[in-house]
């Protein structure tokens, strides 16, 4: 487990080794927690495992430090796709962080009929994803990719099982659970447009996906995602 009692950060440098801050992560350690030259703090950087780390000095705009006692060795990234059609800015950046926090290795936007937005700030949601991982002790930083049409995102499944969070089958009878573990591994989760599924879209997904009901309520796509997220755990630990 990661050392929570301590400021964790993502960093580019390689590690072991010397550790150049921005401006923003120099703010955040010097002015925020109150750091000071001597003080340790975590850090990882996707690749080589997670850190501890000697703090050299802090300045107005720049600081660096020294990563040097390896406290945990690198994961791979998890192999679980979570395939979404993007929101509005506030609960589009909720809901990349919950995929991240719940296990999904690469985030896809889709674009659907219904769906009311057409692109997204990749920039601003990395930067959503690697807060995400630094409060919550996770190593492999998810992936996220450029808005891509929902027919090009099922022919790169490539073998993968699909499952659908679809709408059309709210409130039915099954074992959601049952269902996913049934889909197998790897997997690609999809969660539609709050305009739900056309059925020229509906008609391209269901030869190749297993279709689960979240529940007898039509839910918002960022509480749909994060309760098909928690079946997929239910369905695959992670432990």
């Amino acid at each position: 487990m990661s050392d929570f009692n301590a400021p964790r950060l993502f960093v580019d440098d390689d590690l072991p080794g010397p550790i150049s801050f921005d401006q923003r992560q120099t703010n955040y350690l010097k002015n925020v927690m109150r750091l000071k030259a001597g003080d340790t703090i975590i850090v990882f950087n996707g690749r080589d495992g997670e850190y501890r780390a000697l703090i050299g000095g802090l300045g107005k705009k720049a600081g660096e430090a020294v990563g040097e006692e390896k406290l945990r060795p690198q994961t791979k990234r998890p192999s679980l796709w979570y395939a979404f059609a993007p929101l509005k800015q506030a609960r589009l950046d909720y809901m990349v962080e919950k995929a991240a926090e719940m296990g999904a290795g690469r985030l896809v936007p889709v674009l659907t009929q219904h769906g009311q937005v057409r692109r997204i700030n990749r920039d601003r949601l990395t930067a959503n994803i690697v807060e995400a991982c630094e409060q919550c002790g996770i190593l492999s930083v998810p992936e996220i990719v450029d808005p891509m049409p929902l027919a090009t995102f099922l022919g790169s499944l490539d073998g993968r099982a699909l499952v659908v969070a679809d709408e059309a089958i709210a409130g039915e009878e099954g074992d959601p659970i049952a269902t996913i573990r049934a889909a197998g591994q790897p997997l690609a989760v999809l969660v539609g447009p709050e305009g739900g599924f056309s059925e020229e879209e509906r008609a391209l997904f269901l030869p190749r996906s297993h279709r689960v009901s979240l529940g007898p309520r039509v839910l918002r796509a960022d509480t749909a995602a994060v309760a098909l997220l928690a079946l997929v755990e239910a369905a695959f630990p992670s432990a």
